[in-house]
């Protein structure tokens, strides 16, 4: 597997006719970390995805991998840094008439010249990974969701990706699958370091799962760091995002207007505060730790000094528990186990 790859945004804006979607975004993706992008439904989120692999072309900025700007580039250059990604879908894309195996050796057939014996050793390794052998002969539609799910994400894994992107991974799945899925791609990270952005709303997945967390809101990148800033922030659109809550700036359908939004929280009162600072998933026993680990901290300690208090406050006791005797910066590790059938940069404003 290849290492992960910094990924630099910036000033990105993307329009469709006169509608802006977001403008003058910008951050940075740390190589082989996994960052999560929140935000409220129709701010982008999934427009930012398509953007960062060419398939829509921003009106302005850059984004920079291996110092090819994706923006500018040629057509052809364009298509080699695309084999660089894996993308993970939210139906998982398969094709309806294929047995899964042949969905998940389809971009090998695609993409290289490779034979028939190889692809094979590359798609049961794939398969094994997520779980699936004995699997292969199954089609699509035979299927549940989350195993769908698993046989797109062996499909994204086949050309050993540099950057893998999830496109809202748990829509579709319920809790309990959703933890399942969560913990797969903590021990993929931990097996490829590859780099990794998933778009979700999921309120326990950006909780749980990310190195960074960025939040999409008002056409624009309203902040990106390390998670326990955003996690620890007051800020009205943080706090009612993470806790779920009507009151608040975020509408139905849009932006509420600023009276309305202040109303609300005045109104609110004692529910103002954010939920506890949940400890950070970690790889299955007998998985290792993730490379991307030992970069973070020394990333985040250099960068210390810029972080709001609260922020600070978290990254201190994350680091003392490690040095306690912890298996994790985060507490205990987690078992393994299988999604369907059981037991079978800175902060920015």
């Amino acid at each position: 597997m290849s290492a992960g790859v910094e990924v630099r945004v910036d000033g990105l804006s993307k329009s469709f006719g006169r509608s802006n979607i977001w403008s003058d975004v910008t951050l940075t993706l740390p190589p082989g970390e996994v960052s999560v992008l929140l935000g409220p439904s129709g701010t982008g989120k999934s427009v930012f995805l398509k953007s960062l692999i060419g398939l829509l072309k921003p009106e302005r900025g850059s984004i920079v991998i291996h110092d090819t700007d994706l923006v500018r580039c040629t057509e052809s250059k364009l298509y080699e840094i695309r084999k660089l990604f894996g993308v993970l879908f939210q139906d998982g894309a398969l094709f309806g008439s294929m047995n899964l195996f042949d969905n998940i050796a389809f971009p090998l057939r695609e993409h290289t010249k490779k034979g028939e014996k190889e692809i094979r050793d590359i798609v049961m390794e794939k398969m094994t990974m997520v779980g699936l052998v004995g699997d292969e002969m199954k089609l699509p539609g035979e299927i549940s969701g989350g195993m769908r799910k698993r046989a797109g994400l062996a499909r994204a894994l086949v050309l050993d990706p540099e950057i893998i992107l999830f496109d809202e991974p748990d829509s579709g799945l319920d809790p309990v699958r959703t933890a399942y899925l969560n913990q797969l791609i903590v021990d993929l990270n931990a097996q490829t370091d590859s780099t990794f952005l998933i778009v979700t709303h999921d309120i326990n997945t950006a909780q749980t799962l990310p190195d960074n967390i960025g939040l999409l809101y008002r056409k624009h990148l309203a902040m990106f760091g390390p998670r326990e800033v955003l996690l620890t922030s007051e800020e009205p659109v943080v706090s009612q995002f993470l806790n779920g809550r009507r009151e608040g700036p975020i509408g139905m359908s849009e932006e509420k207007d600023s009276e309305q939004a202040a109303r609300e929280m005045q109104e609110a009162g004692d529910l103002a505060g954010l939920p506890p600072l949940k400890p950070q998933l970690q790889p299955s026993p007998g998985v290792g730790e993730r490379p991307a680990v030992g970069r973070r901290r020394a990333r985040v300690r250099d960068m210390m000094h810029t972080l709001p208090e609260s922020a600070q406050r978290a990254i201190r006791e994350s680091m003392t528990s490690e040095g306690s005797g912890d298996e994790s910066p985060g507490g205990p590790r987690r078992g393994r186990h299988g999604m369907d059938d059981a037991p079978t940069e800175q902060f920015r404003r």
